[in-house]
């Protein structure tokens, strides 16, 4: 699961996103995996209205991972680094997880409140939602 928060409102021209993206045990608990995730991009003074629901999750999935390739490395090969690295986020918790398993699993990504009530909308507007 991954949530998303807006880091800096302020600005109509500038949408700045972070993310958490964490594991979901069956029996409730929450495991950190990621907190260094989130994007920035900059627009006309409307982009928040121009934004969809659909648009930051589909962005949110692509940050959390896997990377994009680079250099010599193919995508196979990210992939599997992605996916070993967040087994040994897991491992070093006391959690057994195997990645294949873990590649397997759905991805909610969860916006707070404060990142609703913009997108869509001109934060500029007197009422919103």
């Amino acid at each position: 699961m991954t949530f998303v928060d807006v880091d800096d409102a302020a600005d109509a021209r500038q949408i700045s996103v972070s993310a958490r993206h964490e594991a979901v045990l069956e029996d409730g608990r929450q495991v950190l995996l990621l907190d260094d995730r989130g994007w920035s991009e900059s627009g006309p003074p409307n982009i928040w209205a121009m934004t969809s629901v659909e648009d930051i999750v589909g962005t949110t999935r692509t940050v959390v991972g896997p990377d994009e390739p680079f250099g010599e490395r193919s995508h196979e090969d990210m992939e599997a680094d992605h996916w070993a690295q967040l087994t040994g986020v897991l491992r070093q918790q006391g959690i057994v997880a195997d990645a294949l398993d873990l590649k397997r699993l759905p991805h909610d990504v969860v916006l707070s409140e404060r990142l609703r009530a913009l997108v869509g909308h001109d934060p500029g507007d007197a009422v919103q939602p």
